[in-house]
């Protein structure tokens, strides 16, 4: 079992190897964390790796460029954890969570 934290947010969720960065969300029941077709192909669950180790299944072109891949942009959906993962939610996901923390500050 891995740890994946979602950088700046000071939200920490536990991840089994075999399980993608994306599912590990959804099984804690996180809310406002957008998911798409779950398989690679609509780039709603993009995230930045910023340390750790993980491997990761294809993933569509038209969603994740090879250079967005080398800068260390995945979809979280198609990636699993070999080691503890920092991740920084990008666009559509980072907007999500934002709005959850000020839902749960009662603002």
């Amino acid at each position: 079992m891995h740890t994946v934290e979602i950088a700046g947010s000071g939200l920490r969720y536990p991840c089994a190897a075999e399980q993608n960065l994306l599912r590990a969300m959804e099984v804690l029941g996180q809310r406002g964390i957008p998911a798409g077709c779950r398989g690679g192909g609509c780039g709603v669950c993009k995230v930045r790796i910023e340390a750790g180790d993980f491997h990761a299944g294809k993933m569509s072109r038209a969603c994740l460029s090879e250079a967005e891949q080398r800068d260390g942009l995945v979809l979280a959906c198609k990636t699993y954890p070999d080691s503890d993962i920092r991740l920084r939610p990008v666009a559509l996901l980072q907007r999500c969570l934002e709005k959850q923390r000020w839902r749960e500050q009662g603002r």
